[in-house]
């Protein structure tokens, strides 16, 4: 059986670009994607980056939503500590009940930002322990309405919009097993709980209304392109991202260049190559042979790929090559 592939977008705003250049990018990307056949793409939450424009995640997919017909549109993720639930409910169900069957609502537990930051959202008080309390909470508000319910989501009410639980460790893989929900895992800049938390979530999964059985979603980096060294350099892109994430210095997304080596210092090196350990870069055979050892090994139920690449043409390619690779 074919294994399902989705994206994960974080809208890069290339140097010398604008975030809606990048939002922009963002829709044609979806656009391509729903022809080529992938399952769902998903925006990501971050606040005060320059380098990223997804920051209000329901408004940039439903400009994305509204792009598309076919393919699922959501959150990897929403970033639940920084909203209300009620909030959250009305936005994604308000886009459920514009587009109904194509929205998902991934949530994460992390602030997507920094502690400023997280104090300018108006919910610095909040304690990340709170957030099964919220994602329980959330979940109501979208159930159909009691007759005595005093506080209703409108839309959202009775819309039942698929909830999705990211995680980078084992905390997530628990609640998610709990709750008997969808497990994505960040293994594109997190890789190294991700067998613990697959096996932690597999075995202690309890079926719920939504959801039967487990469904393990695996987040990869791809770069693809007509040769390897093509690949290889583009990814210096996303490598240069992760060295300045490493140095505390982002940006926007910096073109690739043709020695990474210089760039980094043999200890960013390392720690870099580990982030990036779930990476699969050079031709669509090339890429293909190595993510269905990775599938093979993690028993992904369904793979969702990031590719921050600089030039919007050669990033439609690569994931262009990847569906073709893996059809």
């Amino acid at each position: 059986m074919k294994t399902p592939l989705s994206i994960l977008d974080l809208a890069p705003v290339p140097q010398g670009s604008t975030p809606g250049d990048a939002l922009r990018n963002s829709r044609d990307l979806a656009a391509h994607a729903e022809r080529w056949g992938y399952t769902r793409f998903w925006l990501a939450e971050h606040h005060n980056m320059v380098g990223i424009a997804s920051a209000a995640t329901s408004v940039a997919a439903g400009y994305v939503l509204a792009g598309t017909s076919r393919i699922r549109v959501g959150s990897g993720g929403v970033m639940l500590p920084n909203h209300s639930p009620l909030v959250i409910a009305e936005q994604f169900g308000t886009l459920a009940a514009l587009y109904p069957g194509r929205v998902d609502l991934g949530l994460g537990r992390a602030p997507g930002t920094d502690g400023i930051t997280m104090r300018a959202l108006r919910r610095g008080l909040q304690d990340e322990d709170d957030f099964p309390r919220d994602v329980m909470e959330l979940r109501a508000l979208f159930a159909e309405p009691t007759p005595d319910q005093r506080i209703r989501a409108v839309p959202g009410a009775g819309l039942k919009v698929p909830l999705y639980i990211l995680g980078s460790s084992l905390y997530g893989a628990q609640l998610a097993a709990m709750l008997g929900l969808p497990f994505a895992f960040a293994s594109h800049f997190a890789p190294e709980a991700l067998m613990s938390a697959l096996a932690i979530y597999r075995e202690r999964f309890e079926p719920s209304e939504q959801l039967d059985k487990p469904h393990a979603i695996v987040a990869c980096n791809v770069v693809a392109a007509d040769s390897e060294a093509e690949a290889q350099r583009l990814f210096t892109s996303p490598q240069q991202s992760f060295v300045n994430l490493v140095r505390g210095t982002r940006g926007q997304l910096r073109p690739p260049i043709d020695d990474i080596e210089s760039y980094w210092s043999p200890v960013e090196k390392a720690h870099v190559s580990r982030m990036l350990a779930c990476a699969f870069v050079g031709t669509g055979p090339q890429v293909a042979d190595r993510l269905h050892s990775f599938i093979a090994e993690t028993q992904a139920d369904e793979l969702i790929v990031a590719g921050a690449i600089f030039d919007h043409a050669a990033r439609l390619r690569s994931y262009q090559i990847l569906a073709e690779a893996m059809a």
